[in-house]
């Protein structure tokens, strides 16, 4: 064998992460259930109160018999699970000397997380009927003079189902984005100041995310809507550190466990749109 193939191999100290996208959805919804789960196949019972009824006075006939109020019940359940387990070879890990384990567990949290996005971000087939502006058969097609129009659309669906002006938000692929900035109308006040954030308009909050539903690139779904719309749940249930049996190595495994629930159908409007 010629002398020549015995090329030294040199371990980096450094770690070579991926390039990871802005997770958004997650921070769009409430999680006010979220104390309430107990594990994979939990449920939580959420009531709400039906409209009281406002009646014009005679001090004749009084008031008559008070209203029984209506109450309504939906229910969250946690029937998502989502694992990690992967492991470092010892041999591998002496000569990298680096924590190879700490970088797994940081891009295995992340890998979690992005799933979860995208989880949350598929909730926009709840949209109630009416709160949407085009569709499959017929998509909207952006351009840098409308783009900006059509997000104002989606807040006026917003406004004529009475969602609350605050907590408002819209979450937009990247192509879409970039229509909004070549609009003076929206760079003049556009700022970035949270992950994924990129300014606002019509009250609400903008954000870009390459998680917005779309079809081979197309036919992308773009949600606005107010937080109180969708509950989501979930909790790291286990993480375990390990050393498998046939092997000379550290491996850790992880499960997370998670549900949503759309509990306000009316305070999320939907755009379709296409590239071109």
């Amino acid at each position: 064998m010629a002398v020549t193939n015995f090329i030294p191999t040199i371990w980096s100290a450094r770690l070579n992460e991926s390039f990871k996208k802005n997770l958004v959805y997650g921070n769009v919804v409430n999680t006010d259930y979220e104390g309430e789960i107990k594990g994979q196949g939990s449920t939580v019972k959420i009531n709400s109160i039906g409209t009281v009824t406002i009646g014009t006075y005679d001090k004749v006939a009084g008031i008559g018999n008070p209203q029984e109020l209506d109450s309504a019940q939906k229910t969250l359940t946690i029937d998502q699970g989502k694992f990690y387990n992967f492991t470092v070879d010892d041999v591998d890990a002496a000569q990298a000397n680096v924590d190879l384990l700490s970088g797994g567990i940081v891009e295995a949290s992340y890998g979690l997380a992005n799933v979860v996005d995208q989880y949350i971000a598929g909730f926009y087939t709840e949209v109630k009927a009416g709160n949407t502006i085009g569709n499959d058969t017929t998509p909207i097609i952006p351009t840098s003079s409308t783009a900006y129009d059509y997000l104002v659309d989606l807040g006026v669906i917003l406004d004529e189902n009475d969602v609350p002006e605050g907590d408002r938000f819209v979450v937009v692929p990247a192509f879409f984005y970039g229509l909004l900035v070549k609009d003076p109308r929206y760079t003049k006040d556009a700022n970035v100041m949270r992950t994924g954030f990129v300014g606002s308009i019509d009250n609400m909050s903008v954000y870009k995310s390459n998680n917005v539903p779309n079809t081979a690139g197309v036919k992308y779904k773009i949600i606005a809507g107010h937080k109180s719309a969708i509950s989501f749940a979930g909790q790291v249930d286990t993480v375990e550190a390990y050393r498998p049996e046939k092997q000379f190595s550290d491996a850790i495994k992880g499960l997370q466990v998670f549900g949503a629930k759309c509990i306000k159908p009316e305070a999320i409007a939907v755009l379709t749109a296409n590239k071109s």
